[in-house]
């Protein structure tokens, strides 16, 4: 069997094949939904995907071995010139494992962004978002914190939710360990994490405690309960399917849970006025691509400064291809300079 390595390399030498080539390879044609057009790199993927058992047949356990191998061959590599420390945080339930990403040229104006990984509060961990943390930290020019929150369903709701709060607490008091602005930390993370990221933003309101300097919110799960078109049109896409997403919420969410709980569906919120400056991504081929633009509307309705883009060829997912997906990179690329902006509006 090839090495990790060569199975990577491999891989690279395929991908950057002509788009009619790897289309023909991923099925033919062409992939139209929506008025959209998926990237020809995702459209192999999900060929590939078809050959495997869905997620919703796997074991928690398994599940979380298997999107471990498959992003480490998708993800990029580490930021040139940023660096990396290993953490431990005083959590509600014992220590929380975090990585703190630190780029050579810091500005000290910049506020700290704390950072939760996608994964359906049942996968993923500080590989995940390893990539795009640095990127973060790179194009931020500021020091970022990823949480490796518990997870579901050993842990379930809301655990998880709790220890991203206890992370962004101990942020928000530690800010000059990591050479960042004494102003409160920003909060940021993709799919589940950008659901605990609006939560966090919509929790320090609810506390009465200082906002966060921005929320960033990439391709967010903001309503459990949604059935939204989006839900349908893009029900079967790669990699998040609709029951997928149902997999993961019968994991997540415990027996009492009410779906429409505020710290499950963070737009069940009547009133969102007051919360922190938002940038908000979403991917066009994406189940939850409707929740993202919708609660990006209701911020901006309620007077909250927001950036938004929807990146229409990608898919969900998007922030751990970037080693595959040029389109992916670039995208990710282009947040990071988004909140960039929001920081220099907000001085």
């Amino acid at each position: 069997m090839a090495s990790d390595a060569t199975q990577k390399a491999i891989l690279k030498l395929i991908l950057s094949l002509p788009s009619p080539i790897l289309r023909a390879m991923s099925g033919g044609g062409v992939v139209y939904k929506g008025g959209r057009t998926l990237d020809p790199r995702f459209q192999f993927f999900a060929h590939a995907a078809k050959k495997l058992p869905p997620m919703s047949s796997l074991t928690p356990a398994e599940a979380v071995a298997g999107s471990a191998r498959g992003l480490a061959a998708v993800q990029g590599p580490l930021e040139p010139g940023v660096r990396t420390e290993s953490l431990s945080v005083e959590g509600p339930n014992g220590p929380i494992p975090c990585r703190a990403y630190r780029p050579e040229a810091q500005d000290i104006h910049a506020p700290l962004i704390v950072y939760a990984h996608m994964g359906g509060g049942v996968i993923g961990d500080l590989e995940t978002c390893h990539a795009f943390c640095s990127i973060l930290a790179r194009i931020v020019r500021t020091a970022v914190i990823s949480v490796d929150y518990r997870l579901a369903p050993d842990h379930k709701f809301p655990a998880g939710l709790e220890d991203v709060l206890a992370a962004y607490r101990w942020a928000r008091d530690n800010t000059a360990r990591f050479g960042a602005s004494a102003a409160p930390p920003a909060i940021g993370g993709d799919s589940m994490g950008g659901n605990f990221s609006a939560i966090v933003a919509q929790e320090m309101k609810r506390k009465g405690e200082p906002q966060p300097s921005a929320q960033i919110l990439i391709y967010p799960a903001v309503d459990v309960a949604s059935e939204t078109p989006s839900m349908t049109t893009f029900g079967d896409a790669y990699p998040l399917t609709r029951e997928t997403m149902e997999w993961f919420m019968g994991h997540y969410m415990g027996a009492d849970a009410d779906p429409a709980d505020p710290r499950l569906s963070p737009d069940r919120t009547e009133d969102l006025s007051g919360l922190a400056p938002a940038v908000i991504a979403t991917a066009g081929f994406d189940p939850l691509t409707d929740q993202g633009e919708a609660y990006a509307k209701r911020l901006q309705a309620a007077g909250v400064p927001v950036r938004y883009r929807r990146y229409d060829s990608l898919a969900h997912a998007f922030t751990a291809f970037t080693g595959a997906i040029p389109a992916a990179d670039a995208a990710c690329r282009e947040i990071a300079g988004l909140v960039r902006e929001t920081f220099e509006a907000s001085n």
